[in-house]
């Protein structure tokens, strides 16, 4: 059978995005070489042509995940003033589909513990695509300093990942609930208490 010029490209990328999928399912130790091929429908013998190593892999699959949210995040705040562009961010991670579907979500819940343990490649990965998030947050608090806002942005995803992790481990569906509705509410709160300092320092 003869393949196009670029089926071995084609090939590449459909096991990066299988990865990306299983890995944020499973975590980053969850899944063997020979897992991650099965998800793209491919036997684990042929690995090693497309990647030098398991951790190597798990990098790509990291990027392509946090590249995916960070899209979606300029996606979502597209054309909407700061403060509707931070609550639309903050309403769709913080909601019962980005809980009930880790496999599509966010990597950072679904991976920082795993990436904490990983080699220094993996957690630069990690750094690059949380500090892209910080940024775009930080550009949807108005008002304030560069270093406020970017603290802000901070405290802001530390808030929406805990609540994520914690709302995912609860067992009981009303307590996971209470979770997510306390993430919201804190993150409110943030917000409404940034723009009464940014006004107060306006009028000194």
């Amino acid at each position: 059978m003869r393949y196009p010029k670029d089926h071995g490209q084609q090939t590449r990328r459909r096991i990066v995005e299988n990865a990306s999928y299983g890995l944020r399912q499973n975590g980053a130790n969850g899944l063997s070489v020979v897992d991650l091929m099965k998800l793209a429908g491919l036997t684990h013998g042929s690995f090693y042509v497309y990647f030098e190593s398991r951790d190597a892999l798990v990098v790509e699959a990291l990027a392509l995940a946090m590249d995916r949210t960070v899209a979606h995040w300029l996606e979502l705040t597209q054309g909407l003033p700061a403060e509707e562009g931070f609550d639309a961010v903050v309403e769709s991670y913080l909601s019962p589909r980005h809980r009930n579907n880790p496999a599509r979500g966010c990597a950072l819940p679904a991976l920082a513990a795993d990436i904490g343990r990983s080699g220094p490649e993996a957690r630069r990965t990690f750094a690059g695509g949380l500090e892209k998030m910080i940024d775009i947050l930080a550009r949807l608090i108005p008002k304030r300093s560069s270093p406020d806002a970017r603290q802000a942005a901070t405290s802001a995803i530390a808030t929406m990942v805990g609540s994520i992790v914690l709302a995912r481990a609860a067992g009981d569906k009303q307590l996971s609930e209470a979770l997510l509705e306390a993430g919201r509410q804190a993150l409110r709160n943030q917000a409404v208490s940034t723009t009464a300092e940014a006004c107060a320092a306006d009028r000194i």
